[in-house]
């Protein structure tokens, strides 16, 4: 008399679940890093211990008053971009550092920031070190 089982353990192990799921969350994930902040402004924050490491060409300072000077000399808000311009045309790769009071509304940093945005100029924002 022969007794066998009729369950038989199958010790192979099938993997097809498993990258269904991987193949699910890497779709998940590049469709969710596109939103994340598609258009934020490109800004370069150094800390305030380190040294900026590309030369600025151009020095942009708001005051408590909120007046504007580029490189010292002072400039209407209305012709920031146009001064921008005139200085920066010949320069590769031109850079400007943005000097702004602490007591300034943000929104008139955001209006700098956007001016070198729409023009594609690198911007650092200066800080104080401790």
């Amino acid at each position: 008399m022969s007794l066998r089982s009729r369950n038989k353990v199958n010790p192979n192990f099938s993997m097809s679940s498993m990258t269904d799921i991987v193949f699910l969350l890497l779709i998940f994930f590049m469709l969710t890093s596109t939103l994340v902040s598609p258009n934020a402004l490109k800004l370069l924050l150094p800390n305030s211990k380190a040294k900026t490491l590309e030369k600025q060409t151009v020095s942009i300072s708001i005051t408590e008053e909120i007046n504007y000077f580029i490189n010292g000399k002072e400039v209407a808000k209305d012709n920031i971009e146009k001064e921008l311009k005139i200085i920066l045309k010949d320069i590769e790769d031109p850079g400007i550092i943005l000097h702004a009071d602490k007591t300034v509304a943000i929104e008139h940093v955001v209006t700098v920031m956007d001016i070198a945005y729409q023009n594609r100029y690198k911007i650092v924002l200066a800080t104080k070190s401790n």
